[in-house]
């Protein structure tokens, strides 16, 4: 294939990573559903073992099919190497994993995934590692957050639920300034609209589940290493600046350079946590990410007409969109996504609570479950389901209010998607 750099995002999305098979010739890319692979001999064997020769061993660590989703999302990213794994919750914990250690912790910021929010403050302690929660709009509070024993600076994008947008850039200098990686959730914007490793991240994690699939068929999980960040510069990264006892003494970054990471997580990430990303997923995935252009286009252009819709409706208390002009994050859609705000958003319904539920109840072409990122529209009252678990002042910092509901705009017609929240509506405000 050409030079990478020298190709567009929609030749990439269809070509990064993949080749006809050399065995048989099949243009799209085959499943390898199989557990293990052959060694030509014993050497071989060692050599893989000793990360001296890349190859396939087990399809805990590696798979083709999962290697060439790896190699797309890492090209689309701009980065140097991926790892594929089961879920984004298991890509957060792969990011840390190598970093982290008992008494580390990361801070993150306030607008995050409800289940995020519960992953670092709550379930990350059974590690011995903790999480320090601040508003990324105050840089001065990240700054101040970060300690001797911080080892990472975490956020979202395109924040899920509100669809706020983070300053990368802004947040990112801070984080250099301290010496720390930059991890940054790329769920929401997807490659397409937003690519934080240009502004200064040094991993970004994905749900594949979502946006990258498109289509609601598979969970799966990525992490993409930008391969700029001197893990041996500060002695806080031992796992990857000093020899690995889990890895008889290897130290990866002295070893593996820019690859240090990527290779850390495969060889000792995977094989000991067992997050694996199975073959078949990552096909459906593939399939998924050939359309990404596309579906990302319709997706903005729907959630710019609903998002327009819905700020003019009487009924309708308040609209989080970044693409309005009204939304205090407008500003910063150029700069972070200029190919537009992504099309996740909250609006607010007269009547509070109750008149939330009613109207997720009355929605008929909107589907109520706990996902986004589908080619179908989705609705979720955030309160009540995502974000039920934190306490109302993390309900709050998070904009997932009582009176809030949060919509994943699909690629159906615009007028019907409107029609449908129309007729919902009168129901709920009745």
């Amino acid at each position: 294939m050409s030079d990478k750099k020298s190709l567009g995002f929609d030749t990439l999305q269809i070509h990064a990573g993949a080749a006809p098979d050399p065995a048989t010739g099949a243009r799209q890319t085959p499943i390898y559903q199989t557990t293990a692979f052959v060694f030509k001999d014993a050497e071989h064997a060692a050599r893989l073992f000793n990360l001296q020769e890349v190859g396939y061993i087990y399809s805990r660590l590696t798979n083709p099919t999962v290697s060439v989703l790896a190699e797309r999302v890492a090209t689309l990213e701009g980065g140097v190497g991926a790892v594929c794994c089961s879920s984004g919750h298991a890509a957060q914990i792969m990011a840390l994993f190598p970093l982290m250690g008992p008494g580390c912790n990361v801070v993150a910021s306030t607008r995050l995934y409800g289940g995020t929010v519960t992953q670092l403050s709550q379930s990350i302690k059974r590690f011995g590692w903790s999480a320090k929660f601040v508003d990324f709009d105050d840089l001065d509070a990240v700054a101040a957050a970060i300690d001797d024993n911080t080892r990472a600076v975490f956020c979202e994008s395109i924040a899920n639920p509100g669809g706020y947008i983070t300053d990368l850039s802004a947040v990112a200098k801070v984080a250099d300034k301290a010496g720390l990686p930059l991890i940054v959730d790329n769920t929401s914007a997807t490659p397409y609209l937003c690519n934080p490793i240009k502004h200064g991240a040094t991993l970004v994690v994905h749900s594949t589940t979502k946006y990258l699939t498109g289509n609601g068929t598979v969970t799966g999980g990525v992490v993409v290493d930008a391969g700029t960040f001197d893990w041996s510069a500060s002695g806080k990264f031992p796992s990857l600046s000093e020899p690995e006892p889990a890895y008889h003494g290897l130290n990866f970054h002295e070893a593996l350079g820019g690859m240090a990471f990527t290779f850390h997580s495969i060889a000792i990430g995977l094989r000991d946590l067992g997050m694996t990303m199975n073959p078949q997923g990552a096909f459906y995935t593939l399939l998924g990410i050939e359309t990404l252009s596309l579906r990302m286009q319709k997706h903005v252009a729907n959630a710019v007409e609903v998002a327009n819709w819905l700020e003019k409706d009487p009924r309708v208390t308040k609209v989080t969109y970044a693409g309005l002009p009204s939304s205090p994050y407008h500003g910063r859609v150029s700069k972070i996504c200029p190919r537009g705000a992504g099309a996740l958003f909250t609006f607010g319904v007269k009547g509070g609570y109750d008149a939330c539920v009613k109207l997720v109840d009355s929605l008929d072409l909107f589907s109520h479950v706990a996902n986004l990122g589908d080619t179908r529209s989705l609705v979720i009252h955030s309160a009540s389901t995502t974000h039920r678990q934190l306490s109302d002042e993390q309900r709050a910092a998070a904009g997932a209010y009582p009176d809030t509901v949060r919509l994943s705009i699909g690629i159906e017609d615009a007028k019907d998607l409107i029609a449908d929240l129309d007729q919902a509506l009168a129901k709920a405000t009745a």
